[in-house]
């Protein structure tokens, strides 16, 4: 902790352990990664998918086969260190293989959002810069083959390895993974990885162990809330040193069965369901696209101890027909406080690594308490920094490090931070000590615990207070009934702004707004208790790829409805 030299008042500077006295982590890169999960774990199950017509499984040791028979055919096409290979999948095996073959290739696993609309997949590919795109060509009620060929007539007519587009420049080659037929320049998955027949292991784990812990690895986008998507770029031993920490974080065992049920374009899916489990030695599942009813199916069936979801899914499982038909005494690693701890089956005093701090920018988490940690240590807090981060909270107009227990942005530095945003130079994102300015809203505790607060533009500015609406929706989440809580600020010309908060109320519940607000007097201070409870139905909320509620949309539709009251 630091202190500032005109007087005796403590810093809100703040740094972990030294990395070097950090236990538990092994190969920085993703292809060293893989080696030596596999080395372990070999002949164990290492994913199970879980489709509607089949149930395939794979090893350690299969997955290490099919990362190599697929870095074989990137390198047939070309592929070299730092090349850009788009992934467009749900959860499936042949995602893993593609992103630890693109690995082994000393390529950059480039994760795109299969519930992209046709102008924002045409954004992600002209940002990204993709010269090979693996995709999975029906996803729902999507054609990615034909929004493909929607967007640029040259791919439909053009012949698999023959590609030239205006549109997108770079990229050469298409393969899609849940097809055998070539359609114009996208060829079918055999096809694909025949090409790399000529190409022996050898040449791969050559141009693997070129690769460097330092190089990039993988390109994310961030979830586009705030405004468009940006390119995150992240090297190989930000990632691998989060992939190795999420088994700690969570205290997971080698038995351990996780059932992961969103896409792994999100950094934290990645890295939590990945990492989680294959540095622990269990087993992957994997459900393609959330259906609460088959969720719950899966886990009776595959007997899944760890389930990552986001908490809006969670009342969509308690709501499902078939929850109490199905037997959930498997699940172990499920937060005492869930919705799920609540079934008649579950038994459980585990504790979620929730009390903790991180972004796609630091590739996760830059700070954390581990699962289990008492609520006397964790208290209402978001944790310490991790093993070499520095965390320091300044005034985001001076820019000046403020004092323990001031309120300000909170600026990150450490080993998982971004290699850059792409198009953006690196030193436009940092300030001049390095540090990543997060443009979200916290302070330190006396006792060194971060308190994150929310976006800095989503602070509610009422009546001349500062209102988190953090704060205010992890009250009312706790209100029976209460399946999502959204707090915003609407435009006022007495207060500034007003506090509104959104609620969808689970099935079958009948809440009304003098009850919630009641209940949130009863723990929050007058001015942070909403002036209004609006209630809306969950199909007319606008979400992100990474499962938030987009802000500005829904602001709008807070606005509508409190004009309407008015005629």
């Amino acid at each position: 902790m630091s202190t500032n030299a005109n007087s005796n008042q403590k810093l809100s500077l703040i740094k972990g352990i030294p990395l070097c006295e950090e236990e538990g982590i092994g190969a920085l890169t993703l292809a060293g990664y893989l080696k030596e999960v596999t080395a372990q774990h070999g002949p164990r199950e290492a994913a199970v998918l879980c489709s509607q017509s089949a149930v395939e499984r794979w090893t350690y040791d299969d997955l290490w086969l099919r990362s190599v028979e697929v870095a074989r055919a990137l390198l047939a096409c070309g592929a070299g260190k730092g090349t850009r290979v788009g992934i467009l999948m749900t959860n499936r095996l042949e995602f893993l293989a593609s992103v630890f073959g693109t690995a082994l290739a000393g390529g950059v696993a480039t994760t795109l959002n299969t519930f992209s609309t046709a102008a924002e997949l045409e954004v992600l590919l002209q940002n990204a810069g993709c010269s090979i795109l693996l995709l999975e060509r029906k996803v729902l009620k999507k054609d990615f083959a034909t929004i493909l060929f929607e967007l640029d007539t040259d791919i439909k007519t053009a012949t698999p390895n023959l590609l030239t587009s205006l549109k997108f420049p770079y990229l050469r080659h298409i393969a899609m993974v849940d097809s055998e037929q070539t359609d114009g320049a996208i060829e079918g998955w055999t096809q694909f990885l025949k090409r790399g027949a000529t190409i022996t292991p050898d040449l791969v784990a050559a141009t693997a162990a070129s690769v460097s812990p330092a190089d990039p690895a993988v390109l994310f986008f961030s979830s586009g809330s705030t405004g468009k998507p940006k390119g995150i770029l992240s090297a190989h031993r930000g990632v691998c040193l989060q992939l190795w920490r999420w088994r700690k974080w969570l205290g997971l065992d080698r038995d351990v069965r996780s059932l992961t049920t969103n896409g792994f374009f999100w950094s934290g899916n990645f890295a939590i369901g990945i990492g989680g489990t294959l540095s622990a030695g269990g087993t992957l599942i994997l459900q393609q696209t959330f259906q609460p009813e088959e969720a719950l199916a899966i886990m009776e069936a595959e007997k899944v101890s760890y389930l990552f979801a986001w908490p809006h899914q969670w009342a969509q499982l308690v709501d499902a027909k078939n929850w109490l038909d199905v037997d959930l005494s498997s699940l172990k690693y499920i937060d005492a406080s869930s919705p799920l701890a609540a079934h008649p089956t579950v038994d459980s005093n585990w504790i979620d690594a929730t009390h903790a701090y991180g972004n796609t920018e630091t590739f996760t988490l830059s700070s954390a308490f581990p699962a289990n940690t008492p609520k006397d240590i964790s208290a209402d807090s978001h944790g310490q920094p991790v093993a070499g981060n520095t965390i320091k909270i300044v005034d985001p107009l001076t820019d000046e490090v403020v004092p323990i227990g001031e309120r300000g942005e909170i600026a990150v530095k450490g080993p998982t931070l971004m290699l850059g945003y792409i198009g953006i130079p690196l030193a436009e994102s940092l300030d001049e000590e390095g540090f990543f300015r997060t443009g979200d809203g916290g302070f330190f505790d006396d006792q060194g615990r971060l308190h994150w607060e929310g976006r800095l533009n989503d602070i509610i500015k009422t009546g001349g207070a500062n209102v988190s609406p953090v704060e205010i929706d992890a009250v009312i989440a706790q209100y029976p009934g209460v399946k999502i809580t959204k707090t915003i600020g609407v435009p006022d010309d007495l207060l500034g702004e007003r506090v509104i908060t959104c609620v969808v109320p689970q099935d079958g519940n009948n809440l009304t707004e003098n009850e919630i607000q009641a209940f949130a007097k009863e723990q929050l201070a007058s001015f942070k208790v909403p002036r209004r409870v609006l209630f809306f139905a969950e199909d007319e909320l606008q979400w992100t790829g990474s499962a938030k509620v987009k802000s500005s949309e829904l602001q709008s539709l807070a606005a509508k409805q409190l004009e309407s009251e008015k005629v």
